[in-house]
């Protein structure tokens, strides 16, 4: 029995404040940054929460607690921006007024005085995988992910393997991750950064380290989001 069935899959999670040290394969290229303490969901965004928040069901498998797919990284800012207009705050994101059923333009910004909920840079979500571990994993991978390995081929609930340290639940394997962050805007223009790994990735892609990069538009079955808030706005 899933030992996080009772949960609430909205919980956040407070993260401390830390430094990590990205780094890319492609390029050799490593850097590291300053974070100050932020809240993350303990469990990526479910199917249920974003048909209550949008009306739509987008997801190819379908099951309230399985996490939410198919979904576009501009689906995944909407989706913010309403649930924070839902629950009473502020909008983090200023999206341009053509963007309204259009995907892919250019110009949005990030309001960070805002109080609501957005999704977490690629920094905030490599410094809460790790959970102030060194290794490329935070537990042995079969206990913590759904890879191609063990997951016959197909998405399954969150919470189903064990958290890390901080008490986060599936940051490897599963679903890739949307992350606010642009990959590289001189090779690959408007692409995002996706993290984590998904349920048909071999072992080797789900590392707290491992970078993938999609257009903003992109949807597909191993594709979801968790969510962010900024502590202090």
């Amino acid at each position: 029995m899933d030992a996080t069935a009772g949960r609430e899959t909205h919980e956040m999670i407070t993260i401390p404040p830390g430094r990590v040290t990205l780094s890319d394969r492609r390029t050799q290229r490593s850097w590291s940054v300053e974070l100050a303490p932020y809240r993350l969901a303990a469990f990526p965004l479910t199917q249920a929460r974003y048909a209550q928040v949008t009306g739509r069901r987008p997801s190819t498998a379908h099951g309230d607690r399985l996490p939410v797919e198919g979904v576009s990284w501009w689906d995944a800012v909407r989706f913010c921006n309403s649930l924070s207009e839902r629950e009473g705050l502020a909008p983090v994101y200023r999206l341009p007024a053509e963007s309204e059923g259009v995907e892919g333009v250019e110009g949005i910004e990030w309001d960070a005085s805002a109080d609501g909920y957005r999704l977490p840079t690629e920094a905030e979500w490599e410094h809460a995988c790790r959970a102030g571990t060194p290794g490329a994993r935070y537990g042995r991978l079969d206990e913590i992910a759904w890879h191609r390995a063990n997951s016959d081929e197909r998405i399954h609930d969150v919470g189903g393997k064990e958290p890390n340290a901080w008490g986060l639940y599936d940051m490897l394997g599963n679903a890739w991750e949307w992350c606010w962050d642009v990959y590289d805007a001189e090779v690959y223009g408007t692409y995002r950064v996706l993290r984590g790994g998904g349920w048909f990735d071999e072992p080797w892609s789900c590392r707290a380290s491992v970078r993938r990069r999609s257009h903003p538009t992109f949807r597909i079955d191993d594709v979801g989001f968790r969510i962010a808030r900024s502590v202090g706005c």
